[in-house]
């Protein structure tokens, strides 16, 4: 055995199917032609072996073809999370936008996966090193025979290439050649990120020219709640068999959407989307635009911005910081490794409150049900037991599943403590709630776990909504909450309405204000339901890829 990893052609083989592995993987994940699955497995495996064959160096070769090692080791442990799909757009762009605390919850959680791609790439990489240190150099004859033959065999990959642009005329090497379409999509995340750093200079002129209409004597207080990977399934308001909503079923003004989707199960996109009157059909105007809180600021609010995330260098800070005041709680506690529960946002809205503005907005961006799920509540909250241990595994599902539904709980009394907070001032006031994403707990026989996967689920779109109103507001303005109950039962997506329905909660009248799209509004209307896929198209959940049990479990909440 020792004589074989000593042999420099033996290497120069194994480099080469090593490198092929992700394509092999990916023929048995994706649902690609004959033809396409030829060609995925024929011209990359060519290319590498003509490039294998330029140098006698081949220690050298093979880690100058490090980085096709790389996006195949990441192209590994996507599989074994998601099951499916190439590196989408989304996923290199969570890479800059994810804090690292986040990463290492779930890398901690995707051992298995880690040591798949450790074991397969690190000797290769090891013998590499070892065959440049010790000069190790393979037989010119052996170079013309192998350059001979992956020549004759790129020369059929191309062929391959011709013949599945011609068998399906949907076809695209940058959608499903690997690893061409994740260099594209690596091409795409990078012109996003510099687009993204030139925001502020892009939005600089941008005006909402909003203006009241509300009466400017009493005092008005609303209060934007955007919740992190709360899926609406495990909601009691929503109809689940668990008391996951104890408090808030005992508030009166308190209207439940149950037939929300978001247009995205990621936070870099779905955030923003909430936070600005830009959604899936126009989204990649929001590198022009301004979110809310500007809205707000221009109709005479008092605005302040309170997360307990961390910075992501994206829109989500973007617009935040638009705020007369802003706080992200969880980079003040980093000197502390510490974690904040959600509950500590509390004190900064009764400093806000106490300020006694006339008109005002308190924006607050929570953690939610992020996983590790039991991380999310005191252990005095949980409710569900056991909620340990937590790992990624299909046979803790149930340990997953009480864990998460603690954290739903706990999200209710968070909510109820701030409608309490709102009651006391006895003002003219309005709370509006709703969540990023949703997300997959083992559920069916896919077994898919997480969100932001390229293709989503049900229960990463499916979310919570909900608009509460004080008892002054509801006397003075009766009509939307006439409106709200009205517009109980119809599908809505969450990305498109809680902007409108928060300046239209606040009487502000603008000329991008869409009152179609506001679910206090008698002239809200059912839109067709649309999902912002990885290169910013919006979708038909009909083709975006989604399983027959997702259509089934729609379907079942729309009857």
């Amino acid at each position: 055995m020792r004589s074989w990893w000593n042999c420099g052609e033996h290497q120069f083989y194994l480099y080469i199917w090593v490198l092929i592995v992700p394509n092999v993987a990916l023929n048995f994940t994706e649902p690609l032609s004959v033809a396409a699955k030829l060609c995925n497995l024929l011209l990359p495996f060519s290319c590498y072996y003509l490039l294998m064959t330029l140098s006698k160096n081949y220690g050298r070769m093979f880690w100058l073809l490090f980085p096709f090692a790389f996006l195949g080791a990441f192209q590994i442990v996507l599989l074994y999370l998601f099951g499916h799909s190439i590196i989408a757009v989304d996923m290199f762009l969570n890479l800059v936008t994810t804090n690292s605390s986040e990463v290492f919850e779930l890398l901690n959680k995707l051992l298995p996966a880690i040591g798949t791609v450790l074991i397969l790439y690190i000797p290769p990489l090891v013998t590499a090193t070892i065959a440049i240190l010790k000069k190790h150099r393979l037989r010119s004859d052996f170079l013309r025979v192998n350059r001979k033959r992956a020549f004759f065999l790129s020369v059929a990959g191309l062929l391959s290439l011709g013949i599945a642009a011609s068998v399906d005329s949907q076809y695209a090497a940058k959608r499903q050649l690997f690893p061409c379409n994740v260099l594209y999509n690596a091409g795409l995340a990078w012109e996003r990120s510099v687009q993204s750093e030139a925001y502020y200079h892009t939005s600089a002129g941008y005006l909402f020219h909003a203006h009241p209409t509300h009466p400017e004597a009493p005092r008005e207080i609303y209060v934007l709640v955007v919740g992190e990977t709360s899926r609406a399934d495990d909601w009691s308001l929503c109809g689940y068999g668990r008391d996951t909503n104890p408090k808030l079923s005992r508030e009166d003004g308190l209207t439940s959407f149950a037939d929300a989707l978001s247009e995205s199960n990621t936070t870099h996109k779905s955030v923003p989307m909430l936070l600005s009157e830009v959604h899936a059909p126009d989204f990649d105007s929001i590198y022009y635009r301004k979110g809310v809180i500007t809205a707000f600021k221009e109709a005479g609010f008092h605005t302040a911005f309170f997360s307990n995330q961390r910075y992501n260098r994206s829109f989500i800070d973007f617009f935040g910081k638009e705020a007369d005041t802003w706080r992200f709680i969880k980079e003040e506690a980093e000197r502390g490794n510490k974690n904040p529960l959600d509950e500590e946002l509390l004190p900064l809205v009764v400093d806000e409150l106490a300020k006694g503005y006339r008109k005002q907005l308190i924006v607050l961006h929570t953690y939610g049900s992020h996983f590790n799920y039991h991380e999310r509540y005191p252990q005095s909250a949980a409710c569900f037991l056991p909620d340990r241990p937590d790992d990624a595994r299909v046979e803790y599902r149930n340990n997953l599943l009480n864990a998460y539904d603690n954290s739903i709980r706990y999200t209710d009394d968070l909510l109820a403590r701030l409608i309490d907070l709102l009651k006391q001032t006895q003002v003219d006031a309005a709370l509006l709630y709703t969540s990023d994403h949703g997300e997959d707990i083992f559920d069916d026989r896919r077994e898919l776990f997480l969100h932001a996967s390229p293709i989503p689920s049900y229960y990463q779109i499916h979310v919570p909504f909900l608009v509460w109103m004080s008892d002054n507001y509801r006397r003075n303005y009766p009509t939307l909450y006439a409106a709200a109950l009205q517009n109980r039962e119809k599908r809505i997506s969450s990305s498109a309405s809680f902007f409108h329905t928060a300046v239209g909660l606040a009487g502000i009248d603008m000329p991008v204000r869409n009152d179609t799209l506001s679910v206090v509004s008698p002239l809200f209307r059912e839109h067709a339901a649309l999902y912002l896929d990885d290169h910013n198209r919006a979708l038909p959940l009909e083709d975006t890829g989604m399983g027959e049990e997702d259509f089934r479990l729609l379907n079942k909440k729309s009857v």
